[in-house]
């Protein structure tokens, strides 16, 4: 399959070329801010790096489509009614579909974005979502070490770089919670807010725990 036209020129990091695959490129261009569209750019041929220079087995257009629109819940197209990975999920998967993308396939980015904050569920499935996760996870740093060499990792962010994600990135999701607290159900979400939210307190279960039973005890909970 011949490969994408992205400022990489290294064998091993480029990403499959086809029609739907520039057609999600440039979507996620257009809805992204530059450090955003970076970051799933990075994220798409880390993973696509990995998968191949590990000898697996993949569809290489799934697995791109689904890394380079997996921060869709982050844009300024998502709605910002529930947890960011369902929406960008869920938005990734309309826009596919109008593409004509099989059904399977269709469940397979829509697993690999709203699972993608998770590192252990994705593992399990099958290798598109998993090496989706595992390409993000390289870009942020909290990958496994040693999935990639150094030297990709430097020729990508040549490439596509940093842009201050480390502080767009936690402005962006606080971002949302400022728009609806609800989208703090998502633990990045709830993370950057602990960080830069004056008063965020994060959900606990034990808290609600000991408020339930005070509550059907006739007590007044903490």
């Amino acid at each position: 399959m011949p490969t994408t036209k992205l400022d990489v020129s290294h064998s091993k990091t480029t990403l499959p070329d086809s029609e739907l695959c520039n057609a999600v490129v440039a979507y996620a261009r257009t809805v992204s801010d530059p450090f955003l569209f970076h970051h799933v750019i990075r994220s798409a041929i880390f993973a696509d790096s990995i998968g191949r220079g590990a000898g697996m087995k993949f569809d290489r257009e799934l697995l791109c489509v689904s890394a380079v629109l997996h921060d869709l819940g982050l844009t300024s197209i998502a709605p910002v009614q529930m947890r960011f990975e369902i929406e960008g999920a869920d938005l990734a998967k309309d826009f596919l579909a109008k593409k004509g993308m099989s059904e399977r396939h269709l469940e397979i980015a829509w697993d690999a974005i709203a699972l993608h904050t998770t590192a252990e569920i994705p593992s399990r499935k099958c290798t598109e979502v998993a090496l989706c996760q595992l390409g993000i996870a390289v870009d942020l740093g909290i990958a496994p070490p040693d999935v990639i060499s150094n030297e990709t990792v430097h020729d990508v962010l040549a490439a596509y770089p940093w842009l201050d994600m480390h502080e767009s990135l936690p402005a962006t999701l606080v971002s949302l919670f400022h728009k609806n607290p609800r989208a703090a159900a998502s633990n990045a979400v709830s993370e950057a807010c602990e960080r830069r939210v004056s008063g965020f307190t994060r959900f606990n279960l034990c808290d609600r725990l000991l408020d339930t039973h005070a509550r059907r005890n006739g007590g007044t909970g903490r």
